[in-house]
């Protein structure tokens, strides 16, 4: 919705030549997977739908991303052909960049060695998130764990890790049932044995079992297994680090990688129905375009 606002006020004819180019100007935050597929899927709207509703749209889109490049996790060559098709496309990438704050209209941005800029913007995307530890824990609320990419970690906001997170913590979580019941019932015995009199042979083997099986429960940190990173940069090209026999990789990139993004997208999916749906969802995007009502 504020998306379209964005778009639709520098129709109206009382709006003032720097208010249409602040309306216009688009700043995604974050240069990983996420941050990447949003500025090309913000792009191919922008182009290939609404211009056709409002043809003299000029809109500017620019990419901030604190780390020296984009797109970390991937080969360099695919690296610089997503810059490459970003510069095709004019949207700008400020890499060295961070974001110091966001207000409705602005978004104070501090390049490395320059002072700080307050830029005008229409539209900001912040793709930052939870902070965890190697448990996928919530730091300072250990109690909540959080996946996926509401998370801010070393690794990408990708399917495959949010999968992999998600295989780890339902094992994990398994294991510190086990480890409370049998917390609970070590508790239990031990305060038998504290209020009888007599404490028996039996009783204090049993303790003692417990106490070992507590001790061979070990909650290790999560690990990710590296898959290859794919990633949709716009204008029907994505590109892909394809691992091959555990070794460094098959870079592929272009419109001929839509395909293989697409297929390896719908193999994530579980059941038959969603990846109809998805499927279908794409056909009517290349054949008639996305919707550009809104509710």
């Amino acid at each position: 919705r504020r998306f379209l606002d964005c778009v639709e006020a520098p129709a109206f004819p009382r709006t003032s030549e720097e208010e249409e180019k602040r309306l216009l100007h688009m700043v995604v935050v974050g240069g990983g997977p996420t941050g990447i597929e949003r500025t090309g899927e913000l792009h191919d709207f922008l182009e290939e739908d609404l211009k056709n509703s409002y043809p003299e749209l000029h809109p500017y889109m620019r990419l901030v991303e604190a780390l020296p490049s984009v797109l970390p996790m991937f080969s360099k060559e695919l690296i610089q052909y997503t810059e490459r098709t970003f510069k095709e496309t004019r949207i700008e990438i400020m890499t060295g960049t961070m974001v110091k704050g966001v207000t409705p209209s602005s978004v104070l941005l501090k390049p490395k060695d320059v002072p700080e800029e307050e830029v005008a913007c229409g539209l900001v995307v912040n793709k930052r998130g939870l902070v965890i530890d190697d448990h996928l824990r919530m730091l300072g609320a250990p109690s909540i764990f959080a996946i996926g990419d509401c998370t801010s970690t070393s690794y990408a906001p990708t399917a495959q890790v949010a999968t992999q997170q998600g295989v780890y913590l339902a094992r994990m979580l398994k294991l510190i049932a086990k480890r409370d019941a049998l917390e609970n019932k070590l508790q239990q015995l031990t305060n038998a044995n504290v209020e009888g009199e007599d404490v028996t042979d039996e009783a204090t083997a049993k303790v003692e079992s417990i106490k070992r099986n507590i001790e061979r429960i070990k909650l290790k940190p999560f690990h990710y297994s590296q898959q290859g990173p794919l990633a949709y940069i716009g204008s029907d090209k994505a590109i892909a680090d394809v691992p091959i026999l555990g070794r460094e990789v098959l870079s592929r990139w272009g419109r001929g990688n839509l395909l293989f993004w697409r297929s390896a997208y719908l193999s994530t999916l579980f059941s038959l129905r969603d990846r109809a749906l998805v499927a279908g969802d794409w056909m009517r995007v290349k054949f008639f375009g996305r919707d550009v009502s809104r509710e």
